[in-house]
């Protein structure tokens, strides 16, 4: 791609972007929103008591104060977590299988009620109604380590409450080779009256944490799926701005940040109801409530939800709930990147090397639009064999640029040449490499997928910029290529840019690197044997036109 063109096209895909941001922030669905926080998290059904800021009262705006209670250790094929007994939140988790940011070489840590870590990330869930226990109740359990025996196809986490009559078991399930944990409450009503709670599951995020860098920013936030509003992310400002309460009865809600994702999925065909709350001024909590029913007295009643909280990858987001896979975020262009993405992991399926993939994608990308290329390139190609006569026409014209131009255009007809016919190809090309863009920052497989050398990591900058560099160098490449423009100015312009556009990219990850290096690299290939051909074909016509 020359260098007009990269800017033409940087130009019209953050604009695109822009638009579209606006877009999704003004037709933000507002029907459910701006309800009061007490509708949602409670059933009309539930005593007036029973309330939202009953259960999310007195919660703390520091992550130091927040009760910390015995710890219960869990160990799984995909976990290291740590269960409080105040609440039995789940508030740390490890991912075994991730990496840790950086190149540290401990594993990633998803969830945390740390201080230390300024990051506060806990999956909370309790009853409302008939005095029954909440997140800031205190359980027991009678044993504080647990670890997944080989074999075994699940691990069950028990922690109990008792009072007035009523006892609860809240059980993790923790399953091998899932990222789904199945937490149930069972309910068993001693008391000798009859109870109608309501179960409730939360998320809570501060609004600081992992929101990317100034080069590369990422969204970190609030984010939802029913089948009748499809896929929407909510920004912890909207959250501050006006509760959630939606009532449906299928779908997710939860978390998502780059490459990682925690979601409560009810049972479907209950009657729930999500929402948001701000609990503090950096403090938020995303979840879910739905009725019980009516236990009465002797009875027992039991009700799940599915804790997904993992990696980003589509096999495992797909299998957990519908909808789930576009925690994935490609964009309004995901219709293309997904597809797209799907051919990266056929291809990565055979050669085993994701930065290989990457260079055989865009290969076959390229082959896919090599005529649009083409007629762009000879478009380009003919314009610069016209420069020295269009450098005449200026000479002779000088400052009368309504002549200029009109010599000009009748050098265009006589030669049929049309400047803006390399335009449309581009055009056509933008969404497919604005989607690829996309695809190859979001895909945490790409998250610490080594290439060769000293690329170790495809989602991270190159260490040494190498590849920023021949990148860079691939652009000045580009601009001999192209005719040069007729205004000092833009001229002067155009040299910069590789320069300015290699210090950019110098904070891309390598992964995206390595995709415009080897599209340029074709490019110029391309570009270099049309330009020969074209040039050829004029010096034939002038040879003809001299005999």
């Amino acid at each position: 791609m020359d260098i007009k063109r990269l800017i033409i096209f940087v130009v019209f895909s953050f604009s695109i972007l822009m638009l579209w941001d606006a877009w999704q922030a003004k037709n933000q669905p507002v029907s459910d929103v701006s309800k009061t926080a007490d509708a949602a998290i409670v059933d009309a059904s539930l005593p007036a008591a029973s309330s939202a800021d009953d259960v999310n009262s007195d919660d703390t705006s520091n992550v130091d104060k927040l009760a910390p209670g015995e710890r219960i250790k869990v160990n799984t094929d995909l976990y290291q977590a740590e269960i409080s007994t105040i609440g039995g939140d789940l508030r740390h988790l490890t991912l075994n299988k991730h990496r840790a940011d950086g190149k540290g070489e401990g594993r990633f840590v998803l969830m945390d009620d740390n201080a230390a870590n300024t990051m506060l990330y806990v999956a909370q869930s309790g009853l409302i109604g008939a005095d029954l226990p909440n997140h800031k109740t205190v359980f027991t359990s009678e044993v504080n380590n647990y670890s997944m025996q080989a074999g075994a196809d699940a691990l069950k986490v028990k922690l109990s409450w008792a009072g007035n009559g009523l006892t609860v078991d809240k059980i993790y399930t923790f399953h091998r080779g899932q990222y789904e944990i199945e937490v149930t409450h069972v309910i068993h009503n001693a008391s000798g009256a009859e109870v109608i709670p309501s179960v409730y599951y939360q998320i809570t995020h501060d609004s600081e944490s992992n929101q990317g860098s100034a080069f590369m920013p990422t969204f970190t936030g609030g984010a939802y799926y029913t089948d009748a509003d499809k896929f929407k992310k909510i920004k912890f400002t909207e959250m501050a701005d006006a509760n959630l309460s939606l009532k449906t009865k299928d779908g997710w809600i939860g978390i998502i940040q780059h490459y990682f994702a925690s979601a409560w999925i009810p049972k479907a065909g209950t009657q729930d109801e999500f929402y948001t709350k701000q609990l503090a001024d950096n403090l938020y909590a995303v979840g879910v409530v739905n009725p019980v029913g009516k236990i009465a007295p002797d009875a027992t009643a039991e009700i799940s939800a599915t804790l997904f909280s993992g990696p980003q990858t589509e096999a495992d987001l797909e299998a957990a709930a519908p909808g789930l896979e576009y925690a994935v975020d490609y964009g309004w262009l995901t219709i293309i990147a997904k597809p797209l993405f799907w051919l990266l992991s056929k291809i990565h399926g055979f050669i085993g090397n994701w930065g290989v993939a990457i260079i055989i994608l865009t290969i076959m990308l390229k082959a896919a639009f090599f005529k649009l290329s083409a007629a762009s390139y000879r478009s380009m190609a003919h314009m610069r064999e016209m420069a020295p006569r269009m450098q005449s026409l200026k000479e002779k014209f000088g400052d009368d640029k309504q002549k200029l131009q009109q010599a000009m255009m009748e050098m265009y007809r006589k030669e049929k040449i049309n400047p803006l016919s390399g335009c449309l190809p581009i055009l056509v090309q933008i969404p497919v490499f604005i989607a690829l863009y996309w695809v190859l920052l979001g895909s945490v497989e790409l998250r610490h997928a080594p290439f060769f050398g000293w690329i170790t990591d495809l989602s991270a900058k190159d260490p040494y910029y190498i590849l920023p560099i021949l990148m860079g160098a691939s652009m000045i490449i580009q601009t001999y290529l192209n005719p040069a423009p007729a205004d000092p100015l833009q001229a002067k312009v155009m040299k910069i840019m590789p320069v300015v556009f290699s210090i950019f990219f110098f904070f891309f990850p390598a992964g995206l690197v390595l995709y415009w290096l080897v599209n340029n690299i074709l490019s110029i290939a391309q570009q270099w044997y049309i330009n020969k051909t074209i040039h050829a074909e004029a010096l034939a016509k002038k040879g003809s036109a001299k005999r």
